[in-house]
């Protein structure tokens, strides 16, 4: 009956909400994307808009590439040639693909050379590195977490702990995972990772493209500087977060009586918009190319518009072993870590980020 009990229970979610403007000197909107690794699925709202304009869509169609190499031994990611080809001259990221964050082994590089790993606790005691207890184990601990500066072992390949990482990988606990692979450079050919991989199973991936457009689309009433929202004046940031659910889900906002799926509607007070532009990215995609975006969509209102604000939502692989910097992330129930930008034509933005229950409070 305890363990019903618990399954019943609703996990606890996070969602910090706050305001500011893309001029103010203070203002962390370019931190928190670049910050946020590993990306899925990128989406952006533009309501009383028809056809995507022709800067944007070619930010869109440029997201990638991203590449999968099957069966990759761990020890390839710290190998001298690997650090000095893509760590040192630019950012690259890779995650393991098809892992569970709480069942399986999972390993994440960030762009800073962090090499971040999720182990159990039979292979974490099997490669006989130094790591921490998964702050999510709960009583028995059965999940470590190893992080591996790259940047530090490369100057020091001679030392006893680059010998013996090397020796764990290659020797002791040879780990192989299928990974995701990204790398943000620049005036460097898009095929050196293919040539470097050759040895291996490697596929050339780009994101996934959805372009569609939303018609007598009811919105709701957004004010810039009400973030709680005004009776009867404006909807709040937490409203709109559950609005934007229900329209990326593609459910009826209508609340008919016969609708058995959705009892959902717009929250009040709102309005009907002819025409609104709903476009969606999907694969590994890199902060670099979500800032370019962001960017792009501030000066959509460089120019009159009829839209009074438009949405930026990002949302991160759920069995990723971090959400934002090294902050470690969970799975539980939904493992769910995103974020939202509101960017208002005065440029006046609201920033909300959510995560679920095995995550400490977004940043």
């Amino acid at each position: 009956m305890a363990t019903l009990r618990r399954l019943r229970e609703t996990p606890r979610h996070l969602l910090v909400c706050e305001k500011s403007n893309f001029g103010h000197d203070k203002s962390r909107h370019r931190h928190l994307v670049e910050t946020h690794y590993h990306n899925y699925r990128v989406s952006f709202l533009i309501p009383e808009c028809g056809i995507l304009s022709k800067e944007l869509k070619n930010l869109v169609m440029e997201t990638g590439p991203y590449y999968f190499v099957k069966n990759l031994p761990l020890h390839e990611l710290i190998s001298q040639e690997f650090i000095n080809t893509f760590v040192k001259k630019g950012s690259c990221y890779a995650l393991t693909y098809n892992t569970n964050i709480d069942e399986d082994n999972t390993v994440a590089l960030l762009p800073n050379g962090k090499l971040i790993l999720s182990l159990d606790k039979d292979t974490y005691e099997e490669t006989g590195l130094q790591g921490r207890p998964s702050q999510y184990s709960g009583r028995k601990i059965m999940k470590f977490i190893v992080s591996i500066d790259l940047m530090d072992l490369s100057f020091n390949l001679d030392s006893k702990k680059y010998e013996r990482i090397s020796w764990s990988f290659r020797e002791k606990k040879p780990l192989k995972f299928d990974f995701l692979l990204a790398w943000h450079h620049t005036g460097i050919e898009e095929s050196v990772m293919m040539s470097y991989f050759s040895n291996y199973q490697i596929q050339e991936h780009q994101p996934k493209v959805s372009l569609s457009t939303l018609r007598d689309l009811q919105c709701p009433v957004l004010q810039s500087g009400e973030l709680q929202g005004a009776l009867e004046v404006s909807c709040s940031a937490l409203e709109l977060f559950d609005w934007l659910g229900a329209v990326f889900s593609n459910a009826n906002l209508n609340n008919e009586p016969n609708d058995f799926i959705s009892t959902y509607c717009c929250p009040q007070p709102s309005a009907v918009v002819a025409k609104a532009y709903l476009c969606t990215v999907t694969g590994f995609i890199l902060p670099e190319k979500i800032c370019l975006l962001l960017e792009q969509l501030c000066h959509y209102f460089d120019e009159p518009k009829l839209a009074p604000w438009v949405t930026l939502s990002v949302q991160g692989f759920a069995d990723s072993p971090v959400s934002w910097r090294e902050n470690e992330h969970g799975f539980r129930k939904g493992g769910e870590h995103l974020y939202n930008f509101v960017i208002f034509n005065n440029q006046d933005y609201w920033l909300q980020m959510a995560v679920g229950a095995n995550d400490d409070c977004p940043p």
